[in-house]
């Protein structure tokens, strides 16, 4: 829906309604629209949480290549799969039901026609299918439902960082036990970060007490933290621990004023 002009829903016994977008959310690929019908359309059960496992049967609903309203049926394949560059945020559920060009934002549900996923990416050379497309989590996609529809708006903690992964070159040269944690790369100035003395070339190992072994982590769980509120950072400066109290930011929306790339 991004650049759209005009957006219009089709539903499967051929009825087209104008649509509307309620909010969107660039770094997840998600968008929530409105349509008003005349009658009470038939509604999706979200799956439970944890409810998914590798192996499962899924089957991805869609429009591919514009045919039609198809639906396919794989396995689960994986799960929590990031590190593909596709979005800021990335839990991915990896299956290799046949999913093309016109299944992004279809559903992926399972064996009881429960919503465990919305259709999102595939990895392939050729453009079709190889049995390795990814599916943003129904955990991820109702929690920004339930903002957009409260605030109109997603809204994350931010503390205006530059995170590198600690590799096991990194851990040698910095002496440290293990390569865990996330590298402090650059700081920005007069963030929450800075303004709490973070420094670059810390390593951050938790939050809070709760571990964090890699920048993905990290991400996550500052995105999760409301602003305004202050968190414990434990990190390594040096072979020195140092604990620093900071005050969580909002995160900026990309491409409104601050650098996309600082956490």
């Amino acid at each position: 829906i991004d650049a759209a002009d005009e957006i219009e829903v089709a539903l499967n016994d051929g009825r087209k309604f104008p649509a509307r977008v309620v909010g969107r959310d660039p770094e997840t690929d998600l968008a929530m629209l409105q349509i008003h019908a005349p009658d009470r359309l038939p509604v999706m059960t979200f799956a439970n949480r944890d409810s998914l496992k590798v192996g499962d049967v899924v089957l991805a609903i869609g429009n591919p290549f514009g045919v039609g309203q198809t639906v396919t049926m794989g396995i689960v394949s994986a799960l929590g799969r990031s590190h593909l560059g596709i979005n800021t945020f990335e839990n991915y559920i990896q299956t290799d039901a046949a999913i093309n060009p016109g299944n992004s934002g279809g559903a992926l549900v399972d064996a009881n026609g429960n919503l465990v996923g919305i259709n999102s990416a595939i990895f392939s050379r050729s453009g079709g299918s190889m049995g390795i497309g990814f599916a943003i989590p129904v955990s991820l996609a109702r929690n920004v439902m339930e903002q957009i529809i409260r605030s109109g708006e997603v809204t994350r903690g931010w503390i205006g960082v530059e995170i590198q992964e600690v590799t096991t070159e990194l851990a040698q040269s910095f002496n440290l036990p293990e390569a865990r944690g996330t590298l402090i790369a650059g700081v920005l100035r007069g963030g929450p970060a800075d303004r709490a003395g973070i420094k670059p070339g810390d390593v951050l190992l938790a939050i809070d007490g709760q571990r964090l072994d890699n920048p993905q982590q990290m991400l996550e769980h500052v995105a999760a933290m409301s602003p305004g509120g202050k968190a414990s950072f434990q990190m390594l400066r040096g072979h020195k621990p140092v604990e620093l109290a900071v005050e969580i930011g909002r995160r900026p929306v990309p491409g409104q004023g601050r650098p996309q790339n600082p956490q």
